[in-house]
Parts: structure tokens; C-alpha cells; sequence
């Protein structure tokens, strides 16, 4: 079996790296912001009354 030359490997190297690279990107960019103003709660505290 013959062996891949060193620039063959270096070009695979480059190809998954750019591959990756470009998945990255588009799962980045795939979506939309959402604002984070509109998630606001007031914590209201529980009475609790202890009968002992």
C-alpha cells in the first residue's frame, strides 16, 4: 500500500480544518438572538406558619 506524501497530509489537514471551522461558524451564526430583557421575575417570599 502506498504511503501519502507529506504535502497530501498537510492539504487533508487543511481541508478538515477549513471544514471544521466552517461548521463552527454556520452553528454560530444559525441562530437568532434572543433578548434577555423581557425574562424578569419579582421572587416573592412564602409565609409560612409553624404550628407546634
Amino acid at each position: 500500500m502506498p504511503q501519502m506524501s507529506p504535502l497530501l497530509w498537510l492539504n487533508l489537514f487543511f481541508l478538515f480544518t477549513l471544514g471544521f471551522i466552517l461548521f463552527m461558524a454556520l452553528n454560530y451564526f444559525s441562530k437568532p438572538p434572543f433578548k434577555t430583557e423581557a425574562l424578569t421575575f419579582k421572587l416573592i417570599p412564602l409565609e409560612k406558619s409553624w404550628k407546634w
